[in-house]
């Protein structure tokens, strides 16, 4: 472990050591694009129940990810964890757990509403609770508010928010425009109302993962001392932090889809048994049609090894797909992780990037996934000005904390309220 005089004078620092925003923007954008893809590898998950590939691939974006990365990269894990206060501990596991409902209503989001309106509604109230929150509760919203930096910052956050509601209004126009069987081609359980509350849930509930983070600062504050004794750089500080985090998001989940899998009788898929390969007529034995299509799968007369071969192909294809939906989910915070580092003392407007670059990836998804097809231009002309408006935000935040990091100490000094 580092010296405390070694430590000292880094915490000293207040976390700005290698500040470069606009590379943090850069990681922020690769967040986005990671969280925004994650849900595409569920596409090739075939007659697998929704608890079952979550919690699959919760076991790997929750569990194995963090863990083998942060066990990688980080010098000396578990004994960071165990010198890190409890309260730190605690609270971070905490809030993560209640970041896990947020999780389970946003997959839940998407299913109801799509990519293109269910995103934006679940990410802009997450963006202003998750942005705004930890900075009043900790005191420090009066300094920023006091600074041009900080208010360059919160401009920027304003700016994502308008971005936010005309990929909303958007979505409206969208959903008004398309008939039930056009919402049905794009998004198959299309349900309004059901998505709208949903969505609201999983908004306000998805922010606690930034209390997260805020509460786990002093555990990043032991993993830096430990990186800059061995490697003289802090970029991988926060991944002990996300280490607690999502072990309280794998305990909601993972109780949730418990319940599930028991109800549903679904807990079989995982072995294959219940997760039976679509089987055309060719490959089955002469049978007249008619009579082949009402008969159940396991009364077809198809060859048996030939039927083994196709559950089994399904089964690895289906692990595999939740798999990589998992890594790549993980890979979201694992970039938001390095972006914070880069960002400076104003690390708080991490989370309105975050917000921003998966709404931006999400809604360039909806477009190449045909969700926006058959709408009007007036539709198609506001989720442009969305993207514009979520771009610039990004580019605001980074200059606000450019100007931050570009202070000397006595400029920051001279800049704090009296």
């Amino acid at each position: 472990m580092m010296c405390h005089a070694c430590e000292g004078s880094i915490l000293e620092a207040g976390g700005s050591l290698g500040a470069n925003p606009f590379l943090g923007v850069v990681f922020h954008w690769l967040g986005g694009l990671a969280s925004a893809s994650c849900y595409l590898p569920f596409r090739g998950i075939k007659r697998w129940s929704w608890e079952t590939y979550w919690l699959l691939q919760g076991i790997f974006s929750w569990i194995i990810a963090p863990l083998a990365l942060a066990g990688l990269l980080v010098p000396n894990l578990f004994p960071i964890l165990h010198a890190a206060p409890s309260s730190s501990i605690f609270f971070a596991y905490f809030w993560g757990c209640l970041w896990g409902i947020g999780g389970l209503t946003c997959g839940l989001s998407i299913r109801y509403l799509g990519f293109a309106l269910g995103y934006p509604i679940v990410l802009g109230l997450c963006t202003v609770f998750g942005t705004l929150m930890p900075p009043i509760f900790s005191g420090e919203i009066r300094s920023i508010m006091s600074q041009s930096s900080g208010q360059v910052i919160l401009m920027g956050i304003g700016v994502c928010v308008l971005g936010i509601f005309f990929s909303g209004f958007a979505g409206r126009a969208k959903e008004n425009e398309l008939t039930e069987a056009q919402k049905k081609e794009s998004v198959e359980e299309f349900h309004y109302g059901k998505g709208l509350a949903v969505s609201i849930l999983s908004g306000v509930m998805s922010a606690c993962f930034a209390y997260g983070l805020a509460a786990g600062k002093p555990i990043a504050d032991i993993a830096r001392g430990e990186l800059f004794a061995h490697h003289g750089a802090d970029l991988w500080q926060n991944l002990p932090v996300l280490v607690v985090v999502l072990w309280g998001g794998f305990t909601t989940n993972f109780i949730w889809c418990l319940i599930l899998l028991v109800r549903n009788h679904s807990a079989s898929q995982l072995s294959g048994d219940a997760a039976e390969p679509e089987t055309s007529h060719a490959e089955i034995e002469p049978l007249d049609a008619a009579v082949a299509d009402a008969l159940p799968f396991e009364d077809l007369p198809v060859q048996p090894a030939r039927h083994q071969r196709l559950k089994s192909a399904l089964l690895f294809t289906n692990y595999a797909m939740a798999a990589l939906a998992g890594v790549m989910w993980y890979f979201q915070f694992f970039f938001y992780s390095m972006g914070q580092t880069k960002m400076g003392k104003y690390d708080f407007s991490s989370w309105t990037l975050h917000m921003a670059s998966i709404i931006i990836f999400a809604t360039i998804w909806g477009f190449a996934l045909k969700e926006w097809r058959g709408t009007s231009l007036r539709a198609r002309s506001l989720v442009a000005v969305g993207l514009v408006l979520l771009v610039a935000s990004t580019v605001v935040v980074g200059y606000g904390n450019y100007i931050k990091a570009s202070q000397t100490p006595a400029q920051s000094a001279m800049a704090q309220p009296r």
